[in-house]
């Protein structure tokens, strides 16, 4: 169970660069860490408890995938930094988990930061984490902030060497990580879709104080997913155009094929926030028109009660000698005169269509 204790920014105020401060939810259990080995013809997976046990494996010949969850223990990136020679500002970026999705070279390995999405049953919301890849010539570290993610199906066709992962390289492990992301974004995108239409259904028929909060909401939720997806747009470019000898040219065709499905994700997250912008406008119409509906009925009521309310104004003040007082039939004629009346501008009203 996470502690409800989050470390701030604020914190490293006055600290050097490269100071190792994990800045996120702390959290009371051990991190966990995945080792797999793996090629054309062999496979082994198992979970170590230091770093420089998982980090035994990379002078091995085969790729390694050293996946780590849990970034609370500083002392694993101090370890991995020691290890594989990675600088010190490359391991603070991971530990910080607003980092903005990015690509740099450190060192012999390259760094990847990015930010997986996906749907939280219990809360019916998008939620997200910071991912953080070093890939190196013979293999691929990779730092979550929790245990779960979206890469169950690459693990499993690693496992049973279904596809090409285990006949290609470590950049090729890389490429398969973010593409599993991104892939993901789609599921995400396609719960946001759903949530629109409900909405725009719900602003037509029933609007409600509750139906302004909702899109409220989802505007926030599609925001923030610009924000962290828009810059994977620049970190699949630099890979196309990086010159690290690190990617190969086998891999180069999915990098560019991963860049469309990023562009794709792009430009669905752009249609969305002109939809809830769109939502937010016909909200408003629709409240409007039905404050004006509710003003023309009360004001065609008061009008039809005006001359009503002065002929009862009139015959009900209290005077010995007035007119029709005494006549036997005033009282129904005085109820014939208003009913009449009613029913005269009753019909105006439908006649100029105001009803």
């Amino acid at each position: 169970m996470s502690i409800k204790i989050t470390t701030r920014r604020s914190e490293k105020t006055g600290l050097p660069p490269g100071s190792l401060v994990h800045v996120g939810d702390l959290k009371e259990e051990e991190a966990v860490i995945t080792v797999m080995e793996y090629d054309e013809a062999d496979f082994s997976e198992r979970r170590v408890s230091s770093m420089e046990e998982a980090l035994a494996a990379v002078g091995r010949r085969r790729n390694v995938w050293i996946n780590v969850d849990g970034l609370h223990q500083v002392e694993l990136l101090a370890g991995l930094g020691e290890g594989l020679s990675i600088g010190a500002l490359a391991l603070e970026d991971v530990l910080n988990t607003h980092q903005r999705p990015k690509i740099e070279e450190t060192g012999d390995s390259l760094f990847i930061v990015f930010r997986m999405f996906y749907l939280d049953a219990e809360k019916e919301e998008v939620a997200s984490e910071q991912v953080s890849l070093f890939l190196g010539e013979n293999y691929v570290v990779s730092f979550q902030e929790s245990e779960g993610d979206v890469f169950d199906k690459l693990r499993a066709r690693i496992k049973s060497s279904v596809g090409r992962v285990r006949k290609m390289g470590p950049d090729y492990l890389a490429y398969a990580l973010m593409d599993a992301v991104v892939d993901n974004y789609f599921l995400v995108l396609e719960a946001v879709e759903d949530r629109l239409e409900e909405l725009d259904e719900e602003v037509y028929e029933r609007p409600s104080h509750e139906t302004i909060q909702d899109i409220h909401r989802l505007k926030r939720e599609v925001l923030f997913l610009r924000k962290s997806i828009y810059p994977l747009r620049e970190v699949a470019g630099s890979i196309l155009r990086s010159e690290s000898g690190l990617l190969t040219e086998a891999t180069e065709a999915y990098f560019r094929d991963l860049n469309d499905h990023v562009m794709q994700v792009v430009d669905a997250v752009d249609s969305y926030r002109e939809l809830i912008s769109g939502l937010l406008d016909v909200y408003l119409s629709s409240v409007s028109n039905r404050m004006n509906d509710v003003m023309k009925i009360l004001t065609i009521i008061s009008t039809i009660f005006i001359p009503l309310s002065f002929l009862a104004g009139v015959y009900g003040m209290n005077f010995d000698n007035m007119p029709e007082t005494h006549f036997e039939w005033a009282y129904y004629v005085f109820w014939g005169v208003i009913i009449v009346l009613a029913l005269a501008m009753v019909w105006n009203f439908k006649k100029r269509k105001w009803i």
